[in-house]
């Protein structure tokens, strides 16, 4: 039996936020292919950037901590964002803004045919 996810501590300052660039994609994004979620794995390239996915395509497990659930204005359910354990142990001090940019990340994100790409940016909880 899998182990179950766990949730990052609650905080007052979001562990998670959106650029309005990211919203916008995701609304767009949440018309096509219904509800979304966010993995963030550890590795290099593509491996560190957010990956978006339908709801539920990518098997989240004990390895796994589910960081925020995004509340997007134009998406009727949130939009989950989860993180290796492994990875948020090394980024657990700091705030996660997604963003986007223009160019192709990785073919299994859902954005890679807009010509854009989700991207990380980090900023130190208090910072």
């Amino acid at each position: 039996m899998a182990e179950e996810p766990t949730h990052a501590p609650v905080d007052e300052v979001p562990r998670v936020e959106l650029t309005p660039a990211a919203a916008e994609l995701l609304r767009r994004l949440r018309e096509t292919h219904g509800p979304l979620m966010f993995h963030q794995s550890g590795g290099c390239c593509d491996g560190s950037a957010p990956m978006c996915y339908p709801a539920g395509e990518f098997r989240t497990g004990g390895s796994d901590v589910l960081l925020a659930e995004l509340e997007v204005v134009g998406v009727e359910e949130p939009v989950t964002f989860w993180m290796s354990r492994s990875q948020y142990e090394v980024w657990s001090h700091t705030r996660l803004i997604v963003d986007v940019v223009e160019g192709r990340g990785s073919g299994f994100s859902l954005e890679a045919p807009e010509g854009v790409r989700f991207l990380t940016r980090s900023r130190v909880v208090g910072a």
